[in-house]
């Protein structure tokens, strides 16, 4: 089935998409309220949802769609070449970030949206003993 859009149209639509969740809003207020000090949406590469610069730590909370969960992601049924073609790209950016920061040597934390919308504790708790093990290892370290 042909997309009943222009392309401009499309395009409109596809740029009001924010790039900030409800549920990554929870999880930021949630980790400030237990101390944590960061930046969200930051301009690196990969636009990370928080980044700690100073301990080179990035976090990315991944939605099941936009991601390709292997769990809930789906395929729109409509326009479904331009889809494919679009989610695959989404997932080989997603390597291609994660190869980045490993390489710089960066400490990078993935977590799926449904994680967070089954255990929201759990999952910030998981977040912030990602941060506090990782601001550890800055200091720990020999000048």
């Amino acid at each position: 089935m042909a997309d009943n859009l222009t392309k401009e149209q499309r395009t409109k639509n596809m740029k009001a998409i924010k790039s900030q969740s409800a549920l990554e809003n929870r999880v930021t207020k949630a980790l400030w309220k237990m101390g944590f000090r960061f930046r969200k949406n930051v301009n690196l590469l990969g636009k990370p949802d928080i980044a700690l610069k100073k301990y080179k730590i990035v976090i990315f909370i991944d939605s099941c769609f936009w991601h390709c969960c292997p769990i809930h992601g789906n395929m729109p049924k409509s326009n479904k070449e331009y889809w494919e073609k679009k989610l695959e790209r989404n997932k080989i950016r997603d390597l291609e970030v994660n190869k980045f920061y490993k390489e710089k040597g960066w400490n990078i934390l993935r977590v799926w949206e449904h994680e967070l919308k089954d255990n929201f504790i759990q999952s910030t708790n998981l977040i912030a003993n990602f941060i506090r093990e990782h601001q550890k290892d800055k200091f720990s370290k020999p000048i």
